[in-house]
């Protein structure tokens, strides 16, 4: 046994779960999920299937179904056991709960009522991708799952065309290659992407290129399991060197160099090492 037994304080813990391998788990999710008075899950099957495989009895304690049609009332019975001073365990099917997985509703309503919420972190599909994906890190955005309308899709990426950041988003196999298609679209043809799929699973694959290459790959063979787009930054193709240089000299008046070449850099989408030589030649002159 790779758990221990304790007895936890009452609240919600949260609990993520392998996006993949078995044994991503860590061993703090293990004591939770062997200690906890009640586990809820969003898939039961899946969550009985992870305590076996990883020798944790459930023994005679509640096991919950939990997820985004469970409404109200599951909510409220969950909420009942933590009123009465009892530990909760959450896990969504894979990954980290709230992560575009249930329990945003369940965790905002436990700390509303004065209850302990807390984590025990773990594997999160978002984050594993940033790490394979080859693109800047030092900022990104979320979106989720884009609409299933084109015309919606596209006004959600327009949404997102100007963020200073990676943009990370979920897709379905059967909408990838339109998803892509469109980004190639409203975003650029030339932006540099990637294409996770089946994360730390036996058939993991990391596509990388510009989005015109992927959209094409894309149109040309079909995909399956659970998929991560990623999409590079714009890098201020449509900005000149006088605007740059400009927005240098206005941040430079109330900045450090340091400060004003990193701002400057996040806004146009530039790299930073290169507008930190131009804040420090602007600088000494």
């Amino acid at each position: 046994m790779n758990y221990k037994t304790e007895k936890l304080r009452p609240g919600l813990y949260f609990v993520a779960t392998p996006i993949g391998t078995a044994r991503d788990i860590t061993l703090r999710a293990l004591d939770v999920l062997a200690s906890t008075d009640v586990i809820a899950a969003e898939d039961t099957r899946s969550m009985r299937r992870l305590l076996e495989i990883h020798g944790v009895p459930l023994g005679d304690r509640p096991l919950i179904s939990y997820h985004d049609h469970s409404g109200a009332g599951a909510r409220e019975k969950l909420l009942g056991f933590l009123a009465d001073g009892r530990s909760v365990a959450y896990a969504s099917e894979a990954g980290t709960p709230l992560i575009a997985d249930p329990g945003y509703h369940l965790s905002r309503a436990a700390a509303e009522a004065g209850h302990l919420v807390t984590s025990a972190p773990g594997p999160s599909a978002v984050a594993t991708a940033l790490t394979l994906a080859g693109l800047p890190t030092d900022a990104f955005f979320f979106a989720g799952f884009l609409p299933n309308a084109k015309s919606a899709r596209r006004s959600a990426l327009e949404a997102v065309r100007d963020v200073p950041g990676t943009l990370v988003f979920y897709e379905s196999p059967k909408r990838v290659g339109a998803m892509l298609s469109d980004a190639a679209e409203v975003l650029g043809a030339g932006r540099e992407a990637a294409l996770c799929r089946e994360l730390t699973k036996k058939f993991e694959e990391v596509l990388r290129g510009p989005l015109s290459e992927l959209s094409s790959a894309a149109q040309e063979r079909s995909f399956k399991g659970e998929i991560v787009v990623l999409i590079d930054r714009g890098r201020g193709e449509d900005s000149g060197e006088d605007d740059i240089e400009a927005a240098l000299v206005t941040a430079l008046e109330t900045m450090s160099v340091r400060d004003a070449s990193e701002a400057v850099a996040q806004a146009f989408g530039a790299h930073k090492r290169k507008i930190y030589q131009l804040a420090l030649k602007l600088k000494k002159d």
